[in-house]
């Protein structure tokens, strides 16, 4: 029984049925004898494994998760659990409480040991309750929130929901005269009030005829006139993305609207504190996916800054506000496909902010470091949660260096397009980098293969994270209930130095394969050329002044056009020609090799 991490396997092969209501039932039925007797059995089983259990070497947080899965019935065995997640300190505790939310659905009451632990902080190794602490209960409130629209569970996170509240009212003011519970309650329930006139402005400026320009005045019109209580709101409210933080009120004159067709509201606050924070607003998407893929960015990030390794990863807040709706944190920053049309390399445009005559590439050897880490973290992640439709439209990049990843469609191996690479690494990268034989790339791989090695050891926490969530009505976690594509990514079967090998063999792979770069090409041109609206009035030359980038041959015909701008038709026939020839050479240079 020294052996803590056997716990979880041996409470597995235990006979966990309900002894008392299975033997009722059988008596009832004037059952055979033999039934009887099975019934008492798995009643002693069952009871000598709660002995056990009690002597065995506390187990850590991440068994005690597993424990609170489906498979696990158990009252007392869940109550275990709970008395384990005990001693884990704020910090981390936020790391699991969207799945902790999440596996309320697997309880046996409505009124659980958990739901009150999540309210309450079990006061078992610590003098003060959970509920001090603002951000966990604004989270919690959220995540709880959500999932009042599942109808087979309403009825028990409304019950949760109402626990947290009387709890919180019940709190007088601290001793370091912290508002009562009344007032922090208060605080939580305007988050909700605003992010429903939040809605309301989103349908009003969809309804603007008129293209995008139109519709950010509309908003800013809004803003200054019907709804200028947003400007200055009567009292602070805590952000919902950052509960620490306290906003006082929206700067219409800084507020915007993101160009496409759910027209998400960027948006920023004012802080009571005498800055800014900027947000984005969605309407009409579920995040709740994206919510958790940079909920395990985070965890990650934690997982590798624990081992001294950061890679300088960004993971930006996100908060799903209802099934529909939610909101981001907006992250300066451009996307790579944008930066290549604009400077043709990624080098050229970190030079503008980071120039270096005596640095690599003419850079600053900190930023080139922050881009080489930063790729070699989400190159790792993306593949191990099996990112999927990934672009260069998604790929952010900010201006110190650090790459990033949004837009998390699809998950654990879904993908839209056919035959996609292990990891987005496109050759403008590798070329950011000083090429394929530079010191600076082996740099890179040798992040990659830390990173994978450290994230394997988490590999029992991160798998029941997800098992956690198999409740949840996320399509692509429902898809795979069991996680066998997850559990594949980890490769448990090799040691670290065969690992190392085969994650050396994934970078090759995706660095050489060349069907994902005709797809990115037919990718781009299918953005350059999506319908517009009809109040749009975009002149053709706008909607193709990238596609150079696309086909450096196409650059005299492009200078053509400027001269004769009646000629796109014409353009149009001679680019579609090259996207043909490109394809074709791609292909039968793929079919060669």
């Amino acid at each position: 029984m020294s052996e803590k991490r056997a716990l979880t396997k041996f409470l597995r092969c235990v006979e966990w049925s309900d002894v008392k209501v299975l033997s009722e039932y059988l008596i009832a039925h004037s059952a055979h004898v033999a039934d009887l007797i099975i019934s008492h059995t798995h009643a002693q089983e069952a009871k000598q494994a709660l002995e056990l259990m009690g002597k065995w070497e506390m187990i850590d947080v991440s068994d005690a998760l597993e424990l609170l899965s489906p498979v696990f019935e158990s009252e007392e065995v869940r109550a275990y659990a709970v008395s384990v997640l005990e001693r884990a300190d704020d910090e981390e505790l936020q790391c699991y409480l969207l799945q902790l939310v999440q596996a309320l659905r697997f309880e046996r009451s409505d009124k659980s040991r958990l739901s009150h632990f999540l309210v309450q902080r079990g006061k078992c190794f610590r003098a003060i309750s959970a509920l001090c602490n603002i951000e966990l209960a604004s989270f919690l409130r959220w995540y709880v929130a959500v999932e009042l629209y599942d109808p087979a569970y309403a009825k028990r996170f409304y019950c949760t929901y109402e626990i947290l509240e009387e709890n919180m009212m019940k709190m007088t003011t601290g001793v370091n005269g912290e508002e009562d519970g009344f007032k922090q309650w208060q605080s939580l329930v305007r988050q909700t009030e605003l992010t429903a006139q939040l809605c309301s402005i989103t349908r009003d400026v969809r309804n603007v005829r008129g293209n995008t320009q139109k519709k950010i005045e509309k908003l800013r019109q809004l803003l200054s006139g019907l709804l200028s209580e947003l400007t200055y709101f009567d009292e602070p409210i805590r952000s919902p993305l950052a509960p620490g933080v306290l906003i006082s009120g929206i700067v219409p004159s800084e507020s915007s609207i993101f160009k496409s067709a759910l027209h998400p509201l960027r948006l920023t606050f004012r802080t009571t504190n005498g800055g800014t924070c900027k947000i984005i607003f969605k309407k009409g998407d579920d995040i709740r996916q994206d919510q958790l893929v940079v909920q395990m960015v985070s965890l990650m990030d934690r997982l590798l800054k624990l081992e001294n390794l950061d890679l300088h990863l960004t993971p930006y807040k996100v908060l799903a506000t209802g099934q529909d709706e939610g909101m981001l944190e907006f992250i300066p920053s451009r996307s790579l496909a944008l930066i290549l049309s604009e400077h043709r390399s990624i080098i050229s445009y970190l030079q503008k902010f980071h120039p270096d005559d005596h640095g690599p590439f003419g850079i600053t050897a900190t930023c080139l470091e922050t881009f080489i880490k930063s790729c070699a973290g989400y190159s790792v992640i993306t593949y191990i949660l099996g990112i999927g439709d990934r672009h260069l439209d998604n790929l952010l990049l900010r201006n110190d260096g650090g790459l990033f990843h949004v837009d998390f469609g699809f998950i654990l191996g879904r993908d839209p397009k056919p035959f996609p690479p292990p990891m987005k690494l496109c050759k403008e990268m590798v070329e950011a980098m000083g090429g394929a034989e530079s010191q600076y790339y082996t740099r890179f791989k040798s992040y990659c293969c830390e990173a994978y090695n450290i994230l394997r050891k988490s590999s029992n926490l991160i798998l029941n994270l997800f098992y956690l969530m198999a409740g949840s009505n996320i399509p692509d976690i429902a898809s795979d209930p069991e996680k066998g594509i997850l559990k594949e990514k980890f490769r448990l079967d090799l040691d670290d130095e065969a690992s190392i090998h085969f994650f050396q063999d994934l970078i090759n792979e995706s660095v050489s394969a060349l069907f994902p770069q005709m797809v990115e090409t037919i990718h781009r041109w299918a953005q350059y050329w999506r319908p517009i609206s009809s109040t749009e009035n975009l002149c053709m030359l706008d909607k193709l002044k990238f596609s150079h980038v696309l086909f450096p041959e196409s650059d005299a015909v492009f200078r053509l056009l400027r001269e004769r701008p009646g000629c796109s038709c014409v353009y149009a026939l001679l680019i579609s020609r090259l996207i043909v020839l490109k394809a074709a050479t791609l292909l039968a240079t793929m079919y060669i090799n």
